[in-house]
């Protein structure tokens, strides 16, 4: 940032004022006469003129104040106005950066997609209204970041007891970044197909839900992370396909779920040209969780594959390449304990997260 000093008032004489005219210079006078004459002691009338007139050269204001015309000229042959041009530039970069220390310092906001639990048919309590909710631990996952998170609610803006205006548009607006959490499969309608068994028709209003929550924040400039499900819905948001069953559809694969639900582990790879690799240490294998029986079958539009399973090359984890930061990943990070010896640490993809959230406040 330019130094503001450089605008301040030069120490030449051209930026203190015009000074005084000098006195004209006395006729020279004959040797003789001078020889003849003693020397006298100063006139004290023209020293204290001298002296006034050296002071008011000194200092522009008193020149002012003593009715002597005062014009700024700044060193270098630069005009009053560039050099207060100059000096108003300096201050609004130092107002600027101070405004960008305190934005950047602010806590940042993040959204997380809501699971929904459907009313079951003649049940009464909870189990017979439509619950709105989110598993604990991905909350505390963003929160150990030192940031605040907030669910987001489906809005219903046709509501019979409670209506609103809000729209998802609002959260995508003034929230910096979004969380898409795992649960329910992703209906096959949302992606053209039918559903081969009727265990597999997924949750086609939390699809609907999600898929315009996405869109939004993508919209919005703001970053997106797709975590199991979300992942999946990603691919699925920008015209990709799954694997409805991966056991069905892919017998020779490994166990991607089983009872040991966040205890069943497999090894991850990343292709070349993965944006996740750079963010860990080159190691052996990578080790994640896995509780997930659907898979990207067919990537979307501009969608890439960051990582796979190192045993079956089952896609787990993909980035849409037209945003700055949307990433989904198959595994649950939030699952990983941090600093694990056998889990990969999902901390830096975390990290990078929030970091893209960051830098969309400017």
């Amino acid at each position: 940032m330019p130094d503001s000093r450089a605008t301040d008032s030069d120490s030449s004489p051209d930026a203190r004022g015009a000074a005084a005219p000098a006195p004209a210079s006395p006729s020279p006078v004959p040797a003789t006469e001078a020889s003849a004459v003693p020397p006298s002691a100063p006139d004290a009338g023209a020293a204290a003129s001298t002296a006034s007139h050296a002071e008011r050269a000194r200092s522009p204001s008193a020149a002012a104040g003593a009715g002597e015309p005062f014009e700024f000229q700044p060193s270098g042959g630069e005009s009053s106005w560039t050099a207060t041009g100059k000096l108003l530039l300096a201050r609004l970069r130092a107002i600027s950066d101070k405004t960008g220390r305190r934005i950047m310092r602010r806590t940042l906001k993040i959204g997380i997609s809501a699971r929904i639990f459907h009313p079951e048919s003649g049940a009464k309590g909870l189990r017979g209204k439509t619950l709105q909710y989110l598993e604990e631990s991905i909350a505390q996952w963003v929160m150990s970041r030192n940031v605040l998170v907030f669910m987001i609610p489906t809005v219903n803006n046709r509501g019979l007891l409670h209506h609103s205006d809000i729209r998802l548009r609002d959260y995508a607006r003034h929230l910096d970044g979004l969380v898409l959490q795992g649960g329910a499969d992703v209906s096959p309608q949302t992606y053209a197909e039918t559903a081969t068994r009727p265990e597999w028709n997924g949750d086609r209003a939390r699809d609907m839900y999600e898929l315009e929550l996405l869109h939004e924040f993508v919209e919005a400039g703001k970053p997106v992370l797709g975590v199991c499900r979300g992942c999946q819905l990603i691919n699925v948001a920008f015209g990709g396909s799954l694997y409805q069953d991966i056991a069905s559809d892919l017998p020779d694969a490994i166990e991607h779920v089983n009872e040991l639900y966040d205890s069943n582990y497999h090894p991850i790879s990343f292709p070349q040209g993965s944006s996740l690799a750079a963010l860990f240490k080159p190691q052996n294998q990578y080790l994640v969780n896995s509780i997930h029986h659907q898979a990207v079958r067919e990537l979307g539009r501009d969608v890439t594959v960051e990582a796979v399973s190192g045993d079956d090359n089952i896609i787990e984890a993909i980035r849409y390449r037209k945003a700055p930061f949307v990433v989904g990943v198959q595994w649950h990070p939030e699952f990983h304990r941090a600093g694990s010896a056998d889990l990969m640490d999902c901390t830096p993809i975390l990290d990078s997260f929030l970091r893209a959230a960051r830098e969309t406040r400017f």
